[in-house]
């Protein structure tokens, strides 16, 4: 292999590494971690959804503040510093038992993912495709799935020695810095070729009405995805323990989703060669929905291991389509333009997350499960796909 062809893999390994400390341990890793926490702390649903809807809020804070033009210094700054600061949010989730200081402390994890989100994959995707390695993206957007993945296995083993939810706060964090380490050495400071001079600044090309229209849709579509999705995937495991027929599927949702996650990202790469972005984006929203739908509906441990393999199949996959289809509307306007679009596309994401959880405790609360909203948040996918579709 080339130097410069090792040089994209590298480059996308590192950003591969970034997202698995940022999204797949900060800000997932809750998942596996609440049940713990809700038996010790004696946590209510509705308090846990609060938990997870101020890393949300901060993730729809971050993805704005990331959108200002008056933010100024190297990306690479800016995400390597989010992830300094997703490693010592985590730790700091094992110094306290209150629930406002919870709610502070995952708020600012929320910003600091948003920013390793924004910037690493602006950076990792425009020397991507400086170089003409594009396609080497899959690889940067499976760290997500990976992450997920390794954030189950290291739960499932600090568990199994009896460590409380204290000591997985603190191996997250320890797992953070390990990958920031790896991500700081694959990413350098420089790009991997020049690029000229004439990269663009943002609004030098206006969009049409119909482009307009279709960038909307777009964002609305991806706000509907992050309600849809984030209701499953804050509470599957929690789903898991309290009815007594899933409870053998506990230890192993939350991997299913990240192994299913982790290859997800080629799988629809190859989807939307064949049938578009738009309609690749559409069939994995349709997909997970059933995903969704189907963790909220069955007893069978069998069929609810399906539906987190659905959920964990699409998601990653869903945002990765949702991500490089801004990309492509925003390139005519320059680098600023495509970060700005990524940024509000986020936010748009962040918005919807942060009302998810939410609306999922208050419906618990009222009903005494989690399969109204669940349900809820099928519909919400079903009614993205159509707005993407059309």
């Amino acid at each position: 292999m080339s130097s410069p062809a090792r040089s994209s893999v590298a480059l996308a390994f590192g950003g591969f590494l970034a997202l698995a400390a940022a999204m797949g341990i900060g800000r997932f890793v809750y998942t596996p971690v609440l049940p713990f926490m809700s038996e010790a702390l004696n946590l209510p649903a509705g308090d846990a959804g609060l938990i997870a809807s101020a890393n949300f809020l901060g993730y729809l804070a971050g993805a704005l503040a990331a959108a200002s033009r008056s933010l100024s210094g190297s990306p690479r700054r800016w995400f390597l510093g989010g992830l300094l600061v997703s490693a010592l949010t985590s730790a700091a989730m094992a110094a306290t038992t209150s629930l406002t200081v919870f709610l502070l402390i995952r708020f600012a994890s929320g910003i600091a993912s948003a920013f390793v989100l924004v910037f690493a994959t602006t950076l990792v995707m425009e020397r991507l495709t400086a170089t003409g390695k594009a396609g080497l993206s899959a690889l940067h957007f499976a760290g997500v799935g990976c992450g997920i993945a390794f954030s189950a296995l290291m739960v499932a083993v600090v568990a199994d020695l009896s460590a409380d939810w204290r000591m997985l706060w603190l191996a997250s964090a320890a797992g953070t810095l390990l990958f920031l380490v790896g991500a700081a050495y694959l990413v350098p400071s420089h790009s991997l070729v020049q690029v000229g001079a004439n990269g663009g600044t943002a609004g030098t090309v206006a969009a049409s009405p119909g482009a307009a229209r279709s960038r909307l849709r777009l964002i609305l579509a991806y706000g509907l995805f992050g309600f849809g999705y984030v209701i499953t995937a804050t509470f599957v495991n929690t789903i898991a323990r309290a009815a007594p027929a899933l409870q053998p599927t506990e230890p192993f949702v939350w991997l299913t989703v990240g192994l299913c996650a982790a290859p997800s990202i080629f799988l629809w790469n190859t989807i939307a060669v064949r049938l578009g972005t738009r309609r690749a984006f559409a069939l994995a929203c349709l997909l997970e929905a059933a995903g969704v739908a189907l963790t909220a509906l069955t007893l069978q441990p069998v069929l609810f291991l399906v539906g987190a393999g659905l959920l964990g199949a699409t998601f990653m996959g869903i945002t990765a389509l949702g991500l490089m289809e801004a990309r492509r509307q925003a390139t005519a306007g320059g680098p600023t333009a495509v970060r700005q679009m990524l940024a509000v596309l986020t936010a748009s994401f962040g918005l919807g997350q942060v009302a998810g959880p939410w609306f999922a405790g208050l419906l618990h609360h009222a009903t005494g499960s989690f399969a109204a909203p669940s349900l809820a948040a099928a519909a919400a996918l079903l009614v993205a796909a159509a707005l993407v579709i059309r």
